[in-house]
């Protein structure tokens, strides 16, 4: 009914709100209502609870549009009969409201409107527990009606109202469940360390988990031509609600690429509400709609205020007044009364980051290279085995082949060998065994060990122990179907690799740097990096090398640098990707590290120094074998001296222990699963006496022992010089977290170990400069040529932006090489969503068509000073081999030939710095910085410079001189980690052009990266922007087929 004034002349449309009044006063609804009722032309009439709920809908309030959506106790049946019975203009319609209280049919309707969501199945139960023939559990995955789904993955109620979503992770990455709910205080998802098994109560959606970046991203449709988003922090990554000072969660404007418009269009058509709320999820340069919420407002936001009153009163108008104008007044009638919004704390801290070398820079790239934190030491068991049990075990999991080879990672695995084991060793040592040949009772004590490694812990995972099983020999036997003859092995040879774990203080030394990073790397940023992340103006990616520890020290890292809380695993998942193929592996200069490593024994056997050392003094790093002690050959006698005085004294230890296990079941018991990533020591386990962390007396004795074996051949009269860094880690490792065991020698021999290892582990990489430089290129080559790309990609980013022509469309993507290897390395389903069977990203897996997308923050409504500004930040996670190969590039890469007469890229003080440093230890780091002065001509190679700066990690003795925050450390089993230091000279300038003429020689050039298709649709995306297609075109030579770094 149009209300008549004025003479009868009809200028008031009647809006009722029938609503829950908990809904009616929230601020954004009040906001929006008084701006319609500011317009003058509406008259707005609130039913309140008690007509919605008393009364019949014979005597509510007769409107002309009804604004009606379902919230906790809302009639939806009874509204419904009110809207046939009165037929007013409904802005969200009713009757698809009762769709979204079941998330299975929202699902389904999001697939017949052809709204891409993530890759899921349904599991539909009758009654509790009931049991589906369709639907099965494993370890890792479960599988429904065929299709299976690898953890992790999400778990979602049917019921839309059940807000309890779960997120299962793999035993890879540590195992456990994330809860999430609906906002609690500060927090919206719990991490459940021991949850394993999936939920049996009733039905669920089973979907592919989907990595974010730790971004969730919320549109807000106001009618199908209007979408808003907002990006917020991921529950999923640790669960804290991120609030601003007034209490209210953080959420930032992003602006929707062409395809996010189109999906908000057809989510608003195909629900058939006009505002409407739904969740996004930005993926590999994809997005998916994953729930839908119906009536939904933004909040604290008085621009969209604005926007979404304008636009219902076009939306009212239109349908019930359209003789009355719907052009928007020139003034808005509530602008005068409107409060202003503070922008403090807005742009103070926005992405003008000024750099050291002038007021006019801003920091667009940090690239670090990043060696894991402090760890348990490295192991290894090789015994050839010839038990029936064990090679049964081989023949099961290697599917019955008699020569093919048997890796176990998976806890069924492990459990089979542990169980096998078991029957094949006693559990305790007998008198008897003394009669036993030196061969027999070895293979004891190694099967022994065997078991104690299996049984460490209270949990298995894959990511800390694996078993090799290679059969050696065979015979031939007569088939069981008595046809014929078969192979059947008869000896195989067992390899056990565990230790190298994460230890409470890796685990804290990588958070607390990644604290440093946040708060001293972005300069004038400083805790406004988390903004910076969330607003999509932070391009951040994590990478990792396949190895345990280097994925948890980068999640634990990126606790730090995001200021997250709660367990690693949720955050590895959902923020570092693993690339083994850049960050792994030794096997492209095994040859030149096998010489230099022969040449190495060949100078401390025979004490042999460089030829012309008193001609080279100027520059000592250039002296083969540079850094080697002088009296190398008589410190190894001393050192397998002392190693096996410390070995007689654990093996005493170990005696005892294997005593009281006699008495006792429980002695000794150590839950790995609990201890997992904690950050302080076992006070408990120190205090009794026992060995820090979970290794008990018996692999404490295995590990010094093998030492003891393998540095010195009694035999052969032989040292192994290989062992020199293993004995030296052992030491270290001892004497930080075993100190309280009081092993004698222990001090000694740590002291002999460095001064031999601060001289062999550089020189096996190299024992002269060039060959540091050649055997570096080869292990360092992918991850020099995607650091080269990371940088040409921000430096081509850059100047799109700066570029006159640019707009935000063309802000929404920016095709570049880092895009195409980001889909390359991804593998999907045919439908094009993502694949369920691997998490893991290699670059020699499958290319892929897309690029990936550039999200951006919405200028219209974020107050922010450069909104279009992007700080690309590449973090690479890897062993001390790659940390040694890039600085080996890095300050000798004016050696070769090509380069003949250039400088080096490192200044003299910091070669001499670098010779002079020990060990690029536990956390070391080198770090690239990539600054715009954007004072300079963009076509002026002064426009962008690198900065390099380098960290020594945590390479403090245990046995130097304690100042009072050192001496807490130790107490704390944690060495500190040293402070940045410069590369270059104060006040130089490297340009981006002369870094790269000097790595390329270097790096694994475009092309050589697994190709990549054309992009699809290339000129679709700069129809406004010729000047940017042109720079890119002239630029496509020089990435021709590659697919640039992720």
């Amino acid at each position: 009914m149009v209300v008549e004034e004025n003479g009868g002349r009809a200028d008031r449309v009647t809006i009722g709100v029938c609503v829950m009044e908990k809904k009616v006063f929230c601020s954004p609804m009040e906001q929006i209502l008084e701006r319609l009722h500011a317009f003058g032309e509406f008259e707005i009439i609130i039913f309140g609870d008690k007509v919605i709920l008393e009364d019949p809908i014979e005597i509510w309030p007769i409107c002309d549009c009804l604004i009606a959506f379902y919230s906790s106790g809302f009639p939806l049946k009874k509204a419904e009969a009110y809207s046939a019975l009165r037929r007013p203009f409904l802005v969200n319609e009713l009757e698809p409201q009762h769709l979204l209280h079941d998330r299975r049919k929202v699902y389904e309707h999001l697939e017949k409107y052809g709204i891409p969501v993530p890759n899921y199945a349904l599991v539909n139960r009758e009654y509790p527990y009931q049991e589906l023939d369709y639907f099965i559990e494993q370890e890792d995955f479960v599988e429904v009606h065929g299709k299976r789904f690898l953890k992790p993955f999400v778990e979602k109620p049917a019921n839309g109202d059940d807000h309890r979503i779960m997120i299962y992770y793999p035993n890879s990455a540590g195992g456990g469940m994330k809860e999430l709910f609906r906002k609690v205080g500060n927090r919206s998802s719990e991490f459940h360390p021991d949850v394993r098994r999936v939920r049996r109560e009733g039905s669920y959606i089973y979907e592919e988990f989907m990595p974010t970046g730790g971004t969730d991203v919320k549109v807000y449709t106001v009618g199908p031509g209007y979408a808003h988003a907002e990006a917020r922090k991921s529950p999923v990554v640790d669960g804290v609600v991120m609030r601003n000072p007034d209490g209210k969660e953080v959420r930032y404007p992003v602006l929707l690429t062409p395809t996010e418009k189109q999906m908000s269009r057809d989510v608003c058509s195909a629900f058939r509400q006009m505002v409407c709320g739904f969740d996004l999820l930005r993926c590999d340069g994809r997005s998916y709609v994953c729930d839908v919420n119906g009536w939904s407002f933004v909040k604290n936001s008085y621009k969209y205020y604005d926007d979404a009153a304008c636009i219902l009163r076009k939306i009212f108008l239109d349908a019930k007044a359209p003789h009355l104008s719907s052009t928007i007044p020139p003034s808005l009638p509530w602008k005068s009364n409107e409060p202003v919004q503070s922008t403090e704390g807005l742009t103070r801290q926005g992405s003008g980051i000024i750099g050291t070398f002038g007021q006019s820079e801003e920091l667009r790239s940090v690239i670090v290279v990043i060696r894991h934190g402090d760890r348990t030491p490295k192991q290894k068991v090789k015994l050839k085995v010839t038990e029936e049990k064990l090679l049964n075990l081989m023949l099961k999991y290697n599917g019955g082949k008699p020569r093919a080879e048997t890796k176990l990672k998976s806890a069924v695995q492990l459990q089979d060998l542990l169980d096998a084991t078991r029957q094949l060793v006693p559990p305790t040592r007998s008198g008897r065994e003394s009669d036993s040949d030196a061969d027999d009772l070895e293979h004891i004590e190694k099967l022994r060990q065997v078991k104690a490694v299996l049984e460490e812990g209270g949990h298995f995972s894959g990511i800390y122990r694996k078993v090799q099983l290679k059969p050696l020999k065979w015979i031939r036997v007569p088939k069981r179907s008595g046809d014929g003859e078969e192979e059947w092995p008869i000896e195989a040879l067992m390899i056990l690799k565990y230790g190298g774990v994460l230890t409470h203080a890796g685990r804290k030394q990588a958070e607390e740097l990644g604290r440093f990073f946040r708060n001293n790397i972005y300069p004038g940023e400083g805790t406004g990096l988390l903004r910076l992340h969330s607003t999509y103006r932070h391009d951040l990616k994590i990478y990792s090398s396949d190895e345990g520890r280097v994925q948890m020290s980068a999640a634990a890292f990126a606790k730090g640098l995001l200021d997250l809380e709660g367990q690693l695993t949720p955050i590895l998942v959902s923020l570092v990707s693993k690339d083994s193929s850049m960050l792994d592996g030794l096997e492209d200069a095994s040859i030149e590290m096998d010489e230099a490593k022969a040449k190495l024994h060949g100078i401390i056997i025979s004490n042999a120094k460089a030829k012309n050392t008193n001609e080279q003094e100027e520059f000592p790093w250039m002296v083969d074998g540079a850094g080697l002690p002088a009296n190398a050959s008589q410190l190894l006698p001393r050192m397998a001296k002392l190693t096996k005085e410390v070995t007689r004294q654990v093996k005493l230890l170990a005696e005892d222990e294997d005593e009281k296990l006699a008495l006792t079941s429980s002695f000794s018991i150590y839950d790995q699963a609990k201890a997992f990533g904690k950050t302080t020591i076992d006070v408990a386990r120190i205090a009794a006496g026992l060995p820090c962390g979970s290794e008990s007396f018996l692999l404490m004795f295995a590990r010094w022992k093998k030492l003891e074996r393998d540095l010195y051949n009694e035999r052969k009269d032989r040292f192994d010089i290989t062992q020199i860094p293993d004995v030296y880690d052992s030491c270290k490792y001892d004497l930080l977290h075993n100190a309280h065991l009081n092993l004698e020698g222990l001090e000694e021999l740590f002291k002999v170990a460095q001064l031999l290892a601060d001289g062999v582990i550089p020189n096996e990489y190299g024992i002269n400069p060039k060959q540091k430089l050649k055997i570096g290129s080869k292990i360092a080559r992918r991850l020099l040529g995607k650091i080269l790309i990371d940088l040409r990609n921000t430096r081509e980013e850059a100047i799109c932006v700066s570029d006159p022509k640019f707009t935000e469309d063309e802000a929404v993507f920016l095709p570049t090489k880092e895009a195409e290897h980001q889909q390359k390395i991804q593998v999907r389903n045919e439908d094009g969503r993502r694949s369920s069977s691997t998490s893991e990203k290699s670059l020699d897996q499958e290319d892929e068509d897309d690029r990936e997308t550039k999200y951006r923050l919405d200028p219209k409504y974020a107050n922010v000073k450069t909104p279009d500004r992007h700080v690309r930040t590449r973090l690479y996670f890897t062993s001390e081999s790659h940390i040694h190969s890039l600085m080996n590039v890095l300050r000798y890469c004016n050696l070769d030939e090509s380069l003949q007469g250039e400088d080096s890229l490192v200044c003299q003080s910091a070669l001499d710095r670098l010779h002079r440093t020990r060990e690029l230890d536990y956390m070391s780091n080198i770090v690239l910085r990539m600054f715009e002065n954007t004072e300079v001509p963009l076509e002026d190679e002064r426009r962008f410079r690198i900065e390099m700066i380098f960290s020594r990690g945590a390479d403090l003795s245990p046995l130097e001189d304690k100042t009072s925050e050192t001496s807490s450390l130790l107490q704390e089993h944690t060495l500190p980690i040293m402070g940045p230091e410069r590369l270059q000279e104060v006040g130089s300038c490297l340009t981006l052009d002369k870094f790269e003429k000097m790595v390329r020689p270097f790096a694994m050039p475009p092309e050589d990266f697994p190709p990549a298709a054309a992009p699809q649709a290339f000129t679709g995306y700069f129809s406004k922007g010729a000047g940017v297609l042109e720079r890119l075109a002239s630029l496509w030579p020089f990435h021709k087929g590659a697919a640039n770094g992720k």
